[in-house]
């Protein structure tokens, strides 16, 4: 039985632990997060004016990386719209426009300048710098965003992190311990500690299994003795800010579940013939 835990949880960031799956499930939910989870993002840049510094090939792919909101519900995948069109239409396609223009002293053009026809989907954040603009210099242009997958390219991915490690367990034989502590000095997430009774723990999910506390114990055999729950993970997701945390997770969960569904009607038709 599937069992999970959540050490920590804000908009953007979760931490949690969860029981009862092997490395292929763990390690393909977090294939999918990065590389199939639809993101809303700039795809292509009409410039309409530029006089600034950066040429419009590098305008346009700074414009691609700025994180927009996404909103999978009121907007399709180009490839599964109905409208069947290159150009895309109003639910596969997003317009924004930028223009700026210094006067009399250096301005920096931010993703807050963007306007959105949808004031649903905007910038994640409006302090991003796309670029400089001297006195007299202007920019205009239009640019569609839509949604698309890690896969394709980096700047559909929905999140900016997404790991997983094994959960850790530590032992320590006190009967054999000597309490020398050179394992307490080289510990360097200081999960073990030097206590009355000996040697102790404290937060041993951050240890990294990195064994140095064995190596460092002059006893042979050690009397401490690191492993993992090989059916145990600590899983820690952050969103780009486009998708809330829990709807990237949700969404995995079924693109994998129909990925599952597939399959397995794959192996029907296959055992029919």
């Amino acid at each position: 039985m599937v069992e999970i835990e959540i050490l920590e949880k804000t908009k953007d960031y979760m931490r949690f632990i969860v029981k009862g799956v092997n490395v292929p499930f763990v390690n393909a939910l977090r294939r999918i997060m990065t590389s199939e989870v639809p993101a809303m993002a700039i795809d292509e840049v009409v410039i309409l004016e530029n006089s600034s510094m950066i040429n419009d090939e590098i305008l346009a792919h700074r414009m691609g990386f700025i994180p927009l909101g996404t909103d999978l519900d009121s907007y399709n995948l180009p490839e599964e719209c109905t409208c069947k069109s290159e150009f895309g239409c109003n639910l596969c396609r997003l317009t924004l426009t930028l223009e700026a223009e210094a006067t009399e002293k250096t301005i920096t053009v931010h993703s807050r300048d963007l306007k959105s026809e949808n004031p649903d989907i905007t910038p994640v954040s409006g302090k991003i710098q796309i670029v400089k603009l001297a006195p007299e210099q202007k920019i205009k242009l239009e640019a569609y965003a839509r949604l698309g997958k890690g896969k394709d390219h980096a700047k559909w991915q929905p999140v900016s992190m997404c790991t997983y490690k094994y959960l850790p367990q530590i032992k320590i034989d006190l009967e054999r311990c000597n309490a020398c502590a050179e394992c307490v000095k080289l510990c360097p997430e200081r999960v073990l500690v030097d206590i009355e009774e000996g040697i102790g723990t404290q937060n041993v999910i951050k240890c990294t299994l990195c064994m140095d506390c064995v190596d460092a114990c002059p006893q042979n055999p050690p009397p401490i003795e690191i492993s993992w729950n090989k059916e145990a993970f600590v899983f820690r997701i952050e969103s780009n800010g486009g998708l809330p945390i829990e709807r990237i997770v949700l969404e995995a969960l079924k693109i994998l579940n129909q990925k599952i569904k597939d399959f397995s009607n794959q192996l029907k038709k296959v055992k029919k013939k």
